[in-house]
């Protein structure tokens, strides 16, 4: 019954898309205030040329020029000499701006961040949804056109995008964040505890999270988890900061346990992310196969080469306790969180000084009025390096992190770069990203252009 429902809706959408395109669906969701404020595709397969522009291709440390940008079927064909592009072609002209490529945030929740904690453990999971779809919106409009979901039930969100349903960000999901009994992905509260065999959690029953134990648990969730789609696993190997019951310095699932996962995921051919903050658990990690770290800003010098070594890549966010950080009101969480900012200014300056691989990401947690600092968090990494290599850390090199998820990648194609044959994810900015990334604090003011898959969904130029 359930299959022929969702065969009906499908069909409903298709002649929906056939009849009226991709506005035709949208319009379904406008009474909630999910579409976006513009949405267009090439006219007809004519390809699209950004002309009178300078560019950040993602990788270089320098704004280029002297090309134009052919884009066709939804990919970049070209870059061609400036003036030199097709005479078929649209041409969007710049008026000398620079075009970045779409910015990857690479530790989102994308059903959690919208929500308070409250919400996110006790609401109805449909108003949670609901919620999720409003602030994918808004997460594109902030010029992130990708996310990777580094836990919740994002799986059906996701589909609806790709789909066209709903604007939102291209989304590499986790799904549920497995974890130890007692672990940071452990919500229970302590009048749940025990439970019965076969009992789940708020939490497990909506796809927050897993709580396994064992070599058999771990490998039994982690399965699940790629059945439904995951593009990576995540897993929890360290106390974390909103978490009451695990203590931060807490090292979590023993190494066994962790290269089940490991083990389960490369057999798909993808990898394991893992939540952890200190040296002792990061090590851990590593040892059982680990390719990227999250968080990580108690490591020490041993550990920072380490992850050198090892090749993994270090996705950390500028937790500085400042006027963005996720809100705690128990004293227990924020003494938590002062502790982890101490350690985030020391931890990116070793860390890029001993050449670990960083990406960008934020993990704003259940923190709906936080939501809107995501470009201007990116912006704050300028206070420890160049404009253009904090920028990199958010394209060209989350990009590649993207790409340890090989065949469980959702999308076919590069991210986070502007060359021949990337995925045309692109934006024209109203700023100068040589010289700072102040522009992203007011992305609807000098966000003039946002491209996603070749689609123009905002045009103020």
């Amino acid at each position: 019954m359930t299959q022929a429902a969702f065969n009906r809706v499908s069909a409903d959408l298709d002649r929906r898309r056939f009849l009226g395109g991709t506005a035709a669906v949208l319009g379904l969701f406008a009474g909630f205030g999910l579409g976006p404020g513009h949405a267009s595709g090439q006219d007809a397969g004519r390809p699209i040329l950004l002309t009178n522009l300078r560019y950040f291709d993602g990788t270089t440390l320098r704004m280029q020029g002297g090309r134009d940008i052919l884009i066709e079927g939804g990919r970049i064909k070209a870059l061609v000499p400036t003036g030199q592009g097709p005479e078929d072609a649209k041409r969007i002209d710049c008026a000398g701006r620079g075009v970045i490529p779409g910015l990857i945030d690479a530790h989102w929740h994308t059903t959690l961040a919208g929500v308070t904690q409250t919400q996110a453990m006790a609401a109805d999971i449909g108003f949670v949804h609901l919620m999720a779809g409003r602030e994918a919106g808004a997460t594109l409009m902030r010029g992130f056109t990708t996310v990777r979901d580094t836990g919740g039930p994002a799986f059906g969100l996701q589909l609806a995008i790709d789909r066209g349903v709903l604007p939102g960000p291209r989304i590499f999901p986790s799904g549920a964040m497995i974890s130890q009994t007692s672990g940071h992905g452990d919500f229970r509260l302590l009048n749940e505890v025990p439970r019965a065999a076969g009992d789940l959690s708020h939490s497990e029953r909506v796809g927050v999270a897993a709580i396994a134990d064992g070599r058999d648990g771990v490998l039994r969730r982690t399965r699940e988890q790629l059945m439904k789609g995951a593009s990576q696993i995540k897993i929890m190997a360290g106390g974390g900061v909103s978490s009451l019951y695990d203590p931060l310095e807490s090292v979590q699932y023993l190494e066994e346990e962790m290269r089940a996962a490991v083990e389960a995921a490369a057999d798909w051919g993808t990898y394991v992310c893992a939540h952890v903050y200190t040296s002792a658990g990061i090590q851990r990690a590593l040892r059982a196969g680990v390719k990227s770290i999250e968080h990580g800003q108690l490591a020490d010098s041993e550990t920072i080469a380490m992850m050198r070594d090892e090749g993994a890549w270090w996705s950390i966010q500028p937790f500085l306790a400042d006027e963005d950080a996720n809100p705690k009101s128990d004293p227990r969480q924020e003494a938590k969180q002062l502790e982890v900012a101490e350690g985030t200014i020391r931890a990116f300056e070793e860390g890029r000084a001993s050449g670990v691989r960083m990406a960008f990401g934020t993990d704003i947690l259940m923190n709906p009025r936080g939501t809107i600092s995501q470009g201007r968090q990116l912006a704050k990494l300028t206070r420890f390096m160049a404009p253009l290599e904090a920028l990199r850390m958010a394209t060209g090199a989350a990009g590649e992190l993207l790409g340890l998820s090989g065949a469980r990648a959702p999308y076919d194609g590069r991210l986070g770069v502007i060359e021949e044959g990337a995925l045309a994810d692109l934006l024209v900015v109203e700023g100068d990203p040589e010289k700072d990334l102040d522009w992203l604090d007011d992305p609807r003011a000098n966000l003039v252009l946002i491209m996603k898959d070749g689609a123009v969904v905002k045009d103020q130029l």
